[in-house]
């Protein structure tokens, strides 16, 4: 574990840990209520723990092969590992095979693997539902069911043994006014609440716009670059 790259890791995780308490201090809320997932994709398993020995518990990865290959070497570590990034159907079992919440539930499609995946290792999963917050007319963008679709996917999973439905997960749109984008956030998991009382996590709010997130009511916030630096280069 190079020292230099220690005190370069403690000094992001610092300043995003103050960034937190600012905005939940402009807020009314208590720092305690918001979890900070360090996104490491891309970056080395000495990374992740270099993370664990200054106190972060939640990690995040984007992609499949990379996650599973660096849960397993962190094994040791005790982390909560969340699955950020699309997914693919036919990769969904082995997800649920190493991950401790998936937060890019977006169709339910996704539930039966999920559902395998989290039986075949008599472990629960915590779902999130990514939701997308792109107008309709935006045409290609982010991952992320459409509002529409909300009620139907939420009464699948929570339908489903094993998968547990925790809330909702979203990307403000490119772009756009990351406070509107939230407001809206905040106003479709009022009505999901409504029908799933126990659904209360929400993870929005990345480096750039976390305070925006956390003033609207995230649970969750998933920093990367602000933490741990530009991604290194994929060879």
């Amino acid at each position: 574990m190079s020292a230099d790259r220690r005190a370069e890791v403690a000094a992001g995780l610092d300043a995003v840990r103050r960034r937190i308490a600012a905005a939940c201090a402009d807020s009314g809320r208590d720092p305690d209520e918001v979890t900070l997932v360090v996104v490491t994709k891309f970056f080395p398993a000495s990374d992740v723990r270099i993370l664990a020995d200054l106190g972060v518990t939640d990690v995040g990865e984007n992609r499949h092969q990379e996650a599973e290959a660096k849960a397993a070497e962190c094994r040791d570590l005790g982390l909560t590992w969340h699955f950020i990034g699309g997914l693919q159907s036919n990769k969904a079992a082995a997800v649920a095979s190493y991950a401790d919440v998936v937060e890019s539930v977006d169709r339910s499609k996704l539930l039966a693997g999920l559902a395998r995946g989290a039986h075949q290792r008599s472990h629960p999963v915590d779902c999130l539902i990514q939701v997308s917050l792109d107008p309709p007319d935006a045409g290609a963008g982010r991952n992320g069911a459409p509002v529409e679709d909300l009620p139907d996917l939420a009464a699948d999973l929570a339908s489903r043994d094993l998968l547990r439905l925790r809330g909702l997960m979203a990307v403000a749109p490119l772009d756009a006014d990351p406070g509107e984008a939230f407001d809206r956030l905040a106003a479709i998991r009022r009505e999901l609440l409504v029908d799933h009382p126990a659904a209360t996590w929400l993870s929005a709010g990345m480096s750039g716009d976390l305070e925006a997130a956390i003033t609207r009511g995230a649970t969750h916030v998933r920093i990367g670059r602000a933490v741990l630096g530009e991604r290194p280069r994929i060879k």
